[in-house]
């Protein structure tokens, strides 16, 4: 008697046969235009940028001779003259600006982290109150407060010196780095907290041990937006720093515009380029932190 079987499926079934099945040509035809699309927008961006570079590569009077990145002529004698000119040397900028970046970034992550664990774990009087104020204060334009602040650090005679640009870090003054830490400390469950409670843990033990060793993405967000908006600060410095030998280097790149026409650009290009590198190479190292912060922050 003849047995009557099924014919094997295929491997892997139904799953297997639909990554063995071809994508639609349209779906596939779209995919191909947005990315063109998407490659377009990138390029028309990142042209100014890469202009500047290869700007800062041809002679002098050649600065503004087109729009090409080609040219007959390279040379390195903008970045010399960029870094030597003047009475001071541009690695004196570098180098204010570089302290004052790690101070402000070290102030940020102490007041900024302190502050976000009590708002999202303690339990105080007037909390809510007291968070919505600090919400509201994002809400303030900077420029508002630039004269009473430029009063008082006058009067604590801290003009011309670094600590306008410093000691506010520490104080726990930016909102929004605040808010975002509070987000992402909310995602955090409660029972780890009271695991380490129940271990003999305090509030400090349960902060340094469990709290920001899994909140370094947002940590990393807050560092690195810290990271860009202190090095590229100049109106701060521009404001406290009258002393050309403790300015930034944004302040340094400003010297080279001159209002009478006699603008270096050669070497203001030169000085751009070498500003950005350590942005983008901060910005490389902590780029999975960032992501992160970004994706999971305000998520509960």
């Amino acid at each position: 008697m003849a047995v009557l079987t099924r014919p094997a499926p295929p491997a892997g079934g139904r799953i297997g046969r639909l990554m063995l099945r071809p994508a639609p040509k349209g779906r596939l035809v779209g995919g191909v235009i947005r990315h063109c699309l998407i490659i377009c927008a990138l390029v028309i961006m990142l042209y100014p940028l890469i202009w500047m570079v290869a700007a800062s590569f041809r002679p002098g009077n050649e600065t503004f001779d087109g729009l090409g990145l080609l040219s007959d002529r390279y040379t390195l004698q903008n970045y010399l003259d960029g870094w030597s000119s003047g009475a001071i040397n541009f690695s004196v900028y570098f180098f204010n600006s570089t302290a004052i970046t790690v101070l402000s970034i070290a102030g940020n992550l102490f007041a900024c982290s302190l502050t976000a664990y009590a708002f999202a774990r303690l339990r105080f009087p007037l909390k809510r109150l007291l968070f919505a104020i600090m919400i509201g204060t994002m809400l303030l334009p900077a420029h508002v407060t630039l004269v009473p602040k430029y009063v008082l650090f006058n009067e604590l005679a801290w003009i011309n010196t670094y600590l306008p640009l410093v000691v506010p870090n520490w104080l726990g003054t930016e909102a929004f780095y605040i808010f975002l830490m509070v987000q992402f400390i909310r995602t955090l469950p409660r029972s780890l907290d009271e695991s380490a409670r129940i271990d003999g843990c305090g509030h400090v033990g349960i902060f340094l041990r469990i709290i920001l060793p899994l909140a370094l993405p947002a940590i990393g967000t807050t560092a690195m937006f810290t990271f860009i908006a202190s090095w590229n600060e100049l109106l701060g410095p521009l404001l406290y720093l009258p002393d050309a030998s403790m300015w930034t280097v944004p302040l340094g790149l400003n010297s080279f515009l001159d209002q009478t026409g006699q603008s270096l650009y050669g070497t203001l290009f030169a000085m751009s380029t070498l500003s950005l590198a350590p942005i983008v190479g901060f910005f490389i190292a902590s780029q999975r932190l960032l992501v992160e912060g970004i994706a999971t922050t305000g998520f509960k």
